[in-house]
């Protein structure tokens, strides 16, 4: 089945639209590097286009009303929003579901020390990574601290142009002999992964014991303690993510690519959120979820796995009507969703793990994956017929570039996405997302047309779904 690259088919009307969504979504991308800036940046937008906080209408104890539009957050990190159609809840709802952490480098909660008179942070990685892309890179450090009087100081390090960066060093080529004669996997141990942080002693005073003291170690914990308020002791309630530094840029002669840290998943993340922005009135309850953890497992409070989405549910299901666990059940058994997550792309550098007859490519528009999971379909939701067929005639009828894809060879590996789990419910759910290059690495690859595309193809299932 051919399809046609979606770049020859845009009037300049549609190319102009085109670029004002790259040009937001890079926007997103650098303000959102972590979870809680994402969340944090949807909330933003979604009060700026009337949403409110699901607290504020119990508190009020408001009745829902076609129109009405809410949010709900969850420790910070996930984001359930909400647009009330004309059918009762218990009918179902359209719902777009994406994840928004990304594979990158965690500090560890006793992470400071000294060693030969350079500071490091100690860290632990996050997700799945090849370790060895991590080294020599300018990194960035994102997260917040939570001190015991209740504060939580806010840290975002190494993306302004006059901000300091820090990197994680590498063996010279020279004294490398046997480190390149180790597999891919083991040429960098995960405890080889610590961030140098400093290396400037503190400066002596009277009441210091510089022959006792690790004096660069204790130069950056008074940098910490003058800029942040942060004492070592509050690392131990830290959340702190490693990062690459830098913006999204314009990829390519002709700037028809992203290039960035973080498009796995907030590609899907982003995108699902200005659909979900620019919608109207709709016959079903619009929604988009965007939570944690999917890429060790979606486990945790903030994961899909944890009961926050249907809680908000059953709040809701209790504003429209009254308390009912079986129109909370109905709720989501009559729902409709599109577990949005990236494709990989296919790379002719390594046509050799790709089966291309069923491998998603640059431009050809937004992915479905009938199912996903690894070698013979483990772990993976398997869409049904009459539903791909359902998504193929709203697609259609929205004129959006779109096609089907498998996650390369079938004895290659594979990978799985949050459809499962919204499919125990009993819904109707099919992956869907954008193709990417260089999936898992440091700095990822889209096509502005994918990303274009999958704007208009959220809107669409959301509105005629």
């Amino acid at each position: 089945m051919i399809r046609k690259n979606a770049w020859k088919s845009y009037t300049d009307s549609q190319k102009q639209e085109l670029n004002t969504i790259n040009e937001k979504y890079k926007a997103c991308l650098n303000a959102g590097k972590t979870e809680r800036e994402c969340v944090k940046l949807a909330v933003k937008m979604l009060e700026e286009k009337g949403y409110q906080s699901l607290e504020t209408y119990k508190t009020a104890n408001n009745k829902l009303k076609t129109g009405d539009k809410i949010y709900a957050v969850c420790m910070e990190k996930s984001i359930a929003a909400f647009q009330i159609g004309k059918e009762p809840l218990e009918n179902g709802m359209n719902i777009l579901g994406a994840h928004i952490d990304s594979p990158r480098i965690d500090v560890k909660q006793n992470p400071l020390y000294e060693n030969e008179e350079l500071a490091y942070l100690d860290t632990h990685y996050y997700g799945g990574i090849k370790k060895y892309q991590w080294v020599t890179l300018p990194l960035a450090l994102h997260g917040v601290v939570a001190k015991k009087d209740g504060t939580v100081v806010e840290i975002s390090l190494g993306e302004k142009e006059d901000d300091p960066v820090f990197v994680v060093t590498d063996l010279l080529i020279h004294l490398a002999g046997k480190q390149m004669e180790k597999k891919a996997s083991a040429v960098v141990e995960g405890e080889k992964l610590d961030l140098l942080f400093g290396s400037c002693p503190v400066e002596e005073t009277p009441d210091l014991d510089t022959e006792e003291k690790e004096t660069v170690k204790e130069n950056v914990l008074q940098l910490l303690n003058e800029y942040y308020d942060v004492e070592e002791e509050d690392f131990v309630s830290a959340e702190l993510e490693i990062v690459p530094a830098g913006k999204a840029r314009d990829c390519g002669i002709d700037r028809s690519m992203i290039l960035s840290y973080g498009q796995d998943d907030r590609v899907c993340a982003f995108t699902s959120l200005f659909a979900m922005l620019d919608v109207e009135e709709t016959e079903r309850t619009a929604c988009c979820i965007l939570v944690d953890k999917e890429e060790i497992g979606s486990v945790g409070a903030t994961g899909m796995h944890s009961r926050f989405f249907e809680n908000v549910i059953a709040e809701l299901v209790t504003l429209e009507s009254s308390e009912s666990d079986l129109k909370v059940r109905r709720a989501l058994q009559n729902s409709c969703m599109l577990s949005s997550d990236v494709s990989a792309a296919y790379d002719p550098m390594y046509a050799e793990a790709f089966e291309k007859r069923s491998s998603a490519f640059f431009a050809k528009g937004l992915v479905f994956n009938k199912f996903t999971g690894a070698r013979g379909k483990s772990g993976s939701n398997d869409a049904n017929a009459e539903y791909l067929a359902k998504i193929r005639q709203v697609m259609d009828a929205g004129e959006v570039a779109y096609q089907f894809a498998e996650l390369g060879k079938v004895d290659e590996g594979g990978g799985g996405t949050i459809a499962y789990i919204m499919a125990n419910y009993g819904m109707q759910v099919i992956d869907s997302g954008v193709a990417v290059l260089s999936m898992h690495a440091p700095w990822e690859v889209t096509s502005k047309a994918d990303v274009y595309e999958a704007y208009r193809g959220y809107k669409s299932f959301l509105i005629k779904m």
